[in-house]
């Protein structure tokens, strides 16, 4: 049997992406490979919206450039955002690959792998625009599952070059997105994932022919059986409307967790990076979100030294963060992209600052999430297992209905929704011992 091997960087659209990738060749007849090296075909799924992930994909493209040149027969495909920036050079930059694909290309991959005889037309650069929720999946967890209901974005921050790889936004259609739901459910799942790269912003595209927002999309999905826990990622502030509020505190089956990318507290910087709202608007959303929705937990996402930023500047974005006191965040030191506004404007932040500011927010951030968890401690949560603890294998994980991994101890299986009283905690995860009941 012939074997693919996926490689996966960037985000959770990109982990979507390559469920899909695996499934559809599993469908022509492929079989998964334990590593890259028992594989005839080596997919790279990329991404370009950071530079590290582009600087790990460089050294694995290299390892596989070795094993080609071992096996020419094996071949390499790379797909994702990165292979979409570069689609004018990456067989330049890169000649021993065999086709490259844009992420709304998946649907056609098999075809241009020769359907399982990887008979490739060498050199070639496929693209069509699809959604990929009709292909098969290859799911890592049959419990939990992605659910793309949307591709693109329209926003124009100054920073992102996600609109120049994935497009101009496009939403799938309401029946599509809650049938595949309905199959899911039937199949097992009980935690789905609605993806968009603006995700709140879903439904607006579909006008005039429907009129529908988010808010409207979570109520449906909460409403099919089966289905226990609702999340969503990647939304946007200024999208977070009071329709999507308010079906976010009545649906039962949505978690009390959100994803609240703040970027930077200072408004001037905001609207350098034409994010849309400012450092008082965003404060407000917050104390909104968190009045309509008990106990809700939020993680966001830090930008530092973008340009011009000054040292006054980064202390706004201490103070928001010590004021919203996040359950956690992802930071992250600005690099330019090429092809963004903000990789030739003026005023670059030298990279020892950049490093600098780094640190001392990583150390406000650690302590907050250390807080908020120890505030944990004594309760009864709802855990949804995932299977043993990746640093303790006499010990389950799995989340909380708030996004927060525990490890603990237990008998329970997989899949299954166990009550955890809370002993211990980090600033990223808390431990402790299944119980018999959940508190009240």
């Amino acid at each position: 049997m012939r074997r693919y091997h996926v490689t996966t960087f960037g985000c959770q659209m990109n982990a979507h992406d390559s469920e899909r990738i695996k499934g559809m060749l599993e469908s022509v007849g492929l079989g998964e490979a334990r590593s890259p090296e028992e594989a005839d075909v080596l997919v790279f799924n990329t991404c370009t919206v950071r530079e590290k992930p582009d600087q790990r994909f460089a050294a694995h493209l290299a390892q596989a450039a070795a094993l080609k040149r071992a096996d020419p027969e094996r071949v390499i495909a790379v797909g994702g955002c990165y292979a979409e920036a570069q689609r004018d050079r990456v067989f330049e930059l890169y000649p021993y690959v065999d086709v490259a694909f844009g992420p709304g290309s998946i649907p056609h991959l098999a075809d241009w792998l020769g359907a399982g005889g990887l008979g490739v037309p060498r050199g070639r650069f496929a693209e069509w625009s699809h959604f990929a929720g009709e292909l098969p999946s290859h799911r890592e967890r049959r419990f939990q599952a992605w659910v793309q209901i949307s591709m693109g974005c329209n926003s124009v921050c100054s920073y992102c070059i996600v609109p120049s790889v994935r497009g101009r936004e496009q939403s799938r259609r309401p029946g599509d997105i809650v049938a595949e739901v309905e199959r899911l459910a039937v199949d097992g799942v009980r935690e789905v994932t609605l993806l968009g790269q603006n995700v709140n912003s879903w439904g607006r595209d579909l006008l005039p022919d429907l009129r529908t927002e988010f808010g409207e999309l979570l109520r449906a999905v909460d409403a099919v059986p089966g289905i226990e826990r609702i999340r969503f990622t990647s939304p946007h502030p200024k999208d977070f409307r009071e329709p999507v509020i308010r079906a976010m505190a009545e649906s039962p089956a949505v978690c009390e967790h959100t994803h609240l990318p703040l970027q930077s507290g200072s408004s001037r910087v905001l609207k350098r990076m034409r994010r849309t709202y400012g450092r008082e608007r965003y404060l407000a959303l917050a104390e909104r979100l968190r009045a309509a929705v008990p106990d809700l937990a939020l993680t966001t996402d830090i930008i530092v030294g973008f340009p011009g930023e000054t040292e006054g500047d980064f202390r706004e974005t201490l103070e928001v963060v010590e004021e919203v006191r996040y359950d956690g965040a992802f930071t992250f030191v600005f690099s330019p992209r090429q092809g963004t506004e903000a990789a030739t404007m003026p005023g670059q932040v030298p990279e020892e600052v950049k490093r600098g500011r780094i640190e001392r927010l990583i150390d406000v951030v650690q302590r907050i999430a250390r807080e908020r968890n120890e505030e944990r401690v004594g309760r009864v949560e709802e855990v949804l297992v995932e299977g043993p603890s990746r640093t303790d294998s006499t010990l389950l994980r799995g989340r909380t209905r708030r996004n927060t991994t525990v490890n603990f101890r237990g008998a329970a299986k997989p899949g299954e929704l166990v009550p955890v009283r809370i002993e211990a905690a980090t600033s990223t995860t808390l431990r402790g011992t299944e119980t018999a009941v959940v508190a009240a």
